[in-house]
């Protein structure tokens, strides 16, 4: 072996031992509920869950006025119609909601919490500062706003905030993370401030399916799917779900799932599910609740 070989083979080597260390540092942040297990009489959960962005992040990246109107098609049709979805359902959903959207439009966040679902916050513009302070400035500001309109204060989030600011304000879960199928605990680099997650993934997210030039994207990234091909993927991730008896978590938006062809695709692929026996459709609240009362994490409650 040359001295050019042996270098490149101590490089490699180091790399992946560093690679190796940030896994194991990562995975030591994580904490999984292996034995998930629900009331009697129920298999799975399935939370839907509605990030109701409207055009606020359409705004942050300045996208032109044709994209915004889509934005606004969610607040001022979609929303009402995913919540009458979700009533003739009779499911509790929760709507994961900007601060500032209850500017915009303050009686559809109202009526989420009407109608008996959960409105939960999505941070105050659709960005988290990196600022510390400016951080704490807009979880606060959001929450206050989110707790004025919708009626309740809230308690869950879908957002990048750290898990210490959120703790500090009374949240009790995230629903963000996508590091495992079931609920399960994050803490921050230092093993401390311990929060749940309540995780989704974008296979099951209707935006990256009925996106037409989402994000600014160049012709080729366009996804354009039909309604039908998309219930087919998701039943058939509900069902391996059903079987072990696991937990699905469906983020859609009201400006892509608003669209009356959609809804109609949802309400096949809701109806679907409650056929088959055992299926529970909570509102991100009540699953947490149920997670933190019956799942601890470790240190805590019977020395979990």
């Amino acid at each position: 072996m040359t001295t050019t070989d042996q270098s490149s083979s101590t490089q490699l080597y180091s790399e992946i031992k560093a690679l190796e260390a940030a896994a194991s540092k990562a995975e030591a942040r994580l904490e999984f509920i292996d034995d998930l297990a629900y009331p009697p009489g129920i298999q799975m959960a399935v939370n839907f869950t509605a990030d109701f962005d409207a055009m606020l992040l359409r705004r942050l990246l300045n996208e032109p006025p044709m994209q915004l109107a889509q934005g606004e098609f969610g607040g001022r049709v979609g929303i009402w119609r995913l919540i009458e979805l979700f009533n003739a359902h009779d499911i509790k959903a929760t709507v994961f909601t900007p601060g500032r959207i209850c500017e915009l439009y303050p009686k559809a966040v109202a009526a989420v919490t009407a109608n008996g679902h959960e409105v939960a916050d999505h941070m105050w513009e659709h960005q988290v500062p990196k600022d510390r302070q400016l951080e704490a400035e807009h979880l606060a500001k959001a929450t206050a706003a989110l707790t004025k309109t919708a009626g309740k204060r809230p308690m869950g989030t879908r957002s990048w905030h750290t898990s210490e600011l959120l703790l500090a304000e009374g949240y009790i879960y995230n629903s963000h993370g996508t590091a495992h199928h079931h609920p399960y605990y994050t803490r921050d680099e230092e093993g401390n401030n311990c929060l749940l997650n309540l995780p989704f993934h974008y296979a099951i997210d209707d935006a990256m399916f009925f996106s037409f030039a989402w994000l600014a994207s160049e012709n080729a990234a366009q996804r354009i799917t039909e309604p039908e091909r998309v219930m087919d993927m998701w039943w058939e991730a509900f069902q391996q779900q059903y079987r072990q008896g696991g937990y699905l978590n469906v983020c859609l938006h009201p400006f892509v799932s608003g669209r009356s062809m959609r809804i109609e695709m949802l309400d096949r692929l809701i109806t679907r599910m409650k056929a088959l026996p055992g299926v529970w459709f909570p509102s991100c609240l009540e699953m947490a609740r149920h997670c933190l009362a019956n799942h601890p994490p470790r240190g805590q409650r019977g020395g979990r």
